[in-house]
């Protein structure tokens, strides 16, 4: 008891002093408050997704969930305007075993008798809007990838025997085989020659959730390859992807115009075709300007694309726009203009057909 008015006295002295506030610094109550406040300002954005468990309990979903194929899941979602995003393949197929509901507080979605194939990653939002414009509130979200285990599909189920996968050198690309089971063992193989590819865990990697990653795709990278997944039992082999280099590079199109005769006579029937060489996976939109346009002078158009093969492994895009004048007068006279645009730009190309 005596010794205590002695240590009150202490703090006035200076060494004491000292001591201190550096006491008061290393005590983590302030930072411990701040990490408080981000840690719930995080979970708030993701605490409107939750699952409906047995006799309607709610539980906060984790980002990575795994469930026996054949189980019914119901998720629940906060708000009274919510989005969801689900694997494409529920929309595919119009499945009745998906069925969502808005309520006035909460959207709830329920996934019944579920498969393999159901697995991927299932998001919810609140929508803002005002008038006709909606947008997403991005402080209202909330996502959970489900694996849906499955002994006889170790790989998730896809509706064709065989893909293509361009690999640009500009963008990494997905070699999509992902598996039902997290903690299977996947590798990489080329069908020929017929060797396991190695992945270094940096330029080429797998991802359960998306397959093999290539983050910097070569020509050398070109051919058949499959994937081969292993847990508990017998190894299962993946669909078969064709890898194809993508030698067209980026950019506005590059379109070229082309007309069956540059001189007309009247009554003649007279085609102008826009051809583009392009990216295999990129859309070229088309527009023309034509004389007689303004008139509403007839004519017909129509577009298509197919895919050219220019070598072992790399290929093309060949998109064309045919403007066709199936019986020439003379305000069909003049300049034919092509306008052909994609992501990177537009390219306007030109030809003229004259009066015989």
């Amino acid at each position: 008891v005596i010794g205590q008015p002695v240590k009150s006295k202490r703090p006035k002295e200076p060494g004491e002093n000292k001591i201190k506030p550096v006491n008061k610094k290393v005590k983590p109550k302030t930072p411990k408050m701040k990490e408080r406040e981000s840690v719930e300002s995080s979970l708030k954005s993701q605490s409107i997704l939750t699952q409906v468990m047995d006799k309607g309990h709610l539980q906060k979903v984790a980002a990575t969930l795994s469930l026996a194929a054949g189980q019914s899941i119901v998720l629940r979602c906060k708000g009274s305007n919510v989005t969801w995003s689900y694997p494409s393949y529920l929309d595919t197929f119009r499945d009745s075993r998906l069925s969502i509901k808005q309520l006035d507080r909460y959207s709830q979605l329920i996934l019944a008798n579920s498969t393999a194939a159901d697995t991927g990653e299932y998001s919810c939002w609140l929508q803002l809007c005002s008038g006709n414009k909606c947008r997403k509130d991005e402080t209202k979200t909330g996502s959970t990838y489900i694996f849906f285990t499955d002994k006889e599909e170790l790989f998730v189920p896809t509706p064709s025997y065989f893909e293509i996968v361009y690999l640009n050198p500009d963008k990494p690309a997905v070699i999509p085989c992902r598996v039902t089971t997290p903690s299977a063992k996947v590798t990489l193989h080329r069908e020929f020659p017929a060797e396991e590819i190695e992945t270094d865990g940096t330029d080429i990697f797998y991802d359960a959730k998306k397959g093999f990653l290539f983050q910097h795709p070569t020509s050398d990278h070109k051919g058949i390859v499959y994937c081969k997944a292993e847990s508990q039992g017998a190894p299962q082999i993946s669909i078969k992807y064709h890898l194809l280099y993508v030698e067209v590079p980026k950019g506005p199109p590059s379109a070229t115009i082309a007309v069956s005769s540059s001189r007309a006579g009247l009554g003649d029937r007279v085609h102008v075709v826009c051809t583009v060489l392009g990216e295999p996976d990129v859309d070229v939109n088309f527009r023309w300007q034509y004389p007689g346009q303004e008139s509403g002078r007839p004519v017909i158009i129509q577009n298509f694309w197919r895919l050219i093969n220019r070598g072992i492994g790399h290929t093309t895009r060949s998109s064309k726009s045919i403007l066709l004048v199936e019986d020439f007068e003379d305000i069909n006279v003049g300049n034919y203009v092509c306008i052909a645009q994609n992501l990177q730009g537009e390219t306007t190309v030109a030809t003229k057909v004259e009066l015989k």
